[in-house]
């Protein structure tokens, strides 16, 4: 990200957790936010989001099926505001198109806490290269492969 020019932004997410049998007094005492913001999961963007224009990315979640703003959609930055990011479409059939993305509640669908955590963040990931589940479907006209062993074997 240092290669790209510009002023680079961050973007904290607000979490929060949901437990059935607590109060909100409890939840914050059992869980503080600097414990809930240090947590990572599969498919949920990072408490910390550094962002710059130009930088390409691309959608976690599914915002607009029918505008082909789903989940693997590439894009690029164009503009960084305080409550909304604004890109280009670069992939599918939508190329071109100007979107804004906004923050949205997201929650892991699979943890090993006893507790729901939701955090509000952007639902995008700086994406240089993605991988072979994301490209399924798309027409590349450039591919790169890295292998860090050989994959072929006698047999």
């Amino acid at each position: 990200m240092n290669q790209i020019p510009g002023e680079e932004v961050t973007y904290f997410s607000s979490d929060t957790t949901c437990m059935a049998m607590s109060t909100v007094q409890d939840e914050d005492m059992l869980y503080p936010t600097e414990f809930l913001n240090s947590l990572t999961f599969y498919g949920i963007p990072d408490h910390e989001l550094r962002l710059k224009v130009g930088l390409p990315i691309m959608l976690m979640r599914n915002i607009n099926q029918s505008a082909g703003l789903c989940n693997g959609t590439r894009l690029t930055i164009t503009q960084l505001g305080k409550r909304f990011i604004e890109g280009w479409v670069i992939t599918g059939t939508n190329v071109g198109d100007k979107i804004y993305i906004a923050r949205i509640i997201m929650s892991p669908s699979d943890s090993k806490w006893p507790f729901i955590l939701k955090r509000r963040q952007y639902p995008i990931s700086v994406c240089f290269a993605m991988t072979i589940n994301k490209s399924q479907g798309r027409s590349l006209k450039k591919v790169g492969l890295y292998l860090q062993r050989q994959v072929f074997t006698h047999g």
